[in-house]
């Protein structure tokens, strides 16, 4: 058993959470004095267009622990974990969101799962407060991830809510893609991981940030980001097609030379005009599917290639200019 961490670091992603930051402050408040001396709550403001950067500039002002990053403008939850990972000198980092669906208390609780000797503790999501729709989605993506991707041992219904050893959080940080999908890449890095099961609260206030359009956009950067799956599937496809277009000539051409077998059982000799259609329109619905496909691995590589910065920091305070 490890002696408890000699500092902490705290990384909040805030989007428009003007209703929710009172409430986080008070509770995070109260459970710090439980932490190390030396921690700090970094909160990265991803572009809020309310009183979210008002209110973390005097939480700053009321406690200088607390200390703030404001992104130049929305970027994305992802990037802003990023940021915050960039900024965070703890030698143990937590990575929780402002929304209060995950309990700060829990922290302490991942804690005590570091001084084990794992270097990644993650929260297992045991039940969701959400729609059904959303619960089925978030099922299936889950287990689609550990079936298709290269990483080993992906853990499944664990979000960004974590606590990494400082060597995972260098080790993140240094990684140079753009696309992130940090839950994958804390997977994919390897160290100690474990999970410990928690039940994950509703919102506590405002509308959810992740709407199903980013959510489909998260989805697919942790696919496409870790497998190559849906560029082989458009081979077997391909494949899979042709030997039935194969089948569908040979039968043709057994129907052309021996012609009587086929009029007793009152078959055309001539594929009628609708065949042909759904055939045409079915072979090109399958290629235009699969260019797609090629098509989001060629935009991810146009994104990496340009090399552009992940985020851009209009604003510092509490952490070095």
């Amino acid at each position: 058993m490890k002696e408890s961490p000699k500092s902490l670091s705290v990384i909040v992603p805030c989007y428009n959470e003007e209703d929710s930051l009172p409430a986080l402050f008070a509770r995070i408040e109260k459970i710090a004095q439980d932490w190390p001396e030396q921690h700090e709550v970094i909160c990265i403001d991803d572009g809020s267009r309310d009183r979210t950067v008002d209110l973390l500039r005097e939480q700053h002002a009321r406690n200088p622990q607390w200390k703030l990053i404001v992104l130049s403008r929305n970027f994305g939850h992802q990037s802003a974990v990023s940021a915050g990972l960039e900024a965070a000198s703890g030698e143990v980092v937590a990575i929780i969101d402002a929304d209060l669906q995950d309990p700060p208390e829990f922290i302490q609780e991942l804690i005590e799962k570091w001084r084990e000797g794992f270097e990644v503790v993650y929260a297992v999501r045991k039940k969701r407060k959400e729609g059904i729709f959303k619960r089925a989605a978030y099922y299936c993506f889950y287990r689609l991830m550990k079936s298709v991707t290269e990483i080993e041992n992906f853990p499944l219904d664990s979000g960004d809510f974590s606590l990494l050893d400082r060597k995972v959080v260098d080790t993140l940080v240094a990684f140079p893609e753009k696309n992130r999908f940090l839950r994958g890449l804390r997977a994919w890095s390897g160290f100690r991981q474990t999970g410990v099961e928690y039940e994950r609260s509703a919102r506590f206030a405002g509308e959810p940030k992740y709407t199903f359009r980013k959510l489909l956009g998260l989805a697919s950067d942790g696919l496409f980001s870790f497998s190559g799956v849906p560029l082989r599937l458009a081979s077997y496809v391909g494949l899979m097609v042709s030997f039935f277009s194969a089948l569908g000539a040979l039968f043709f051409v057994v129907q052309k030379i021996y012609p009587g077998p086929f009029q007793a059982m009152g078959l055309p000799i001539v594929p009628g005009f609708a065949a042909t259609i759904v055939t045409i329109l079915f072979l090109g619905g399958v290629q235009l599917l699969f260019l797609g496909v090629i098509g989001e691995y060629l935009n991810r590589i146009y994104t990496e290639v340009k090399g552009r910065p992940e985020f851009l920091v209009a604003e510092k305070l509490g952490l070095e200019k």
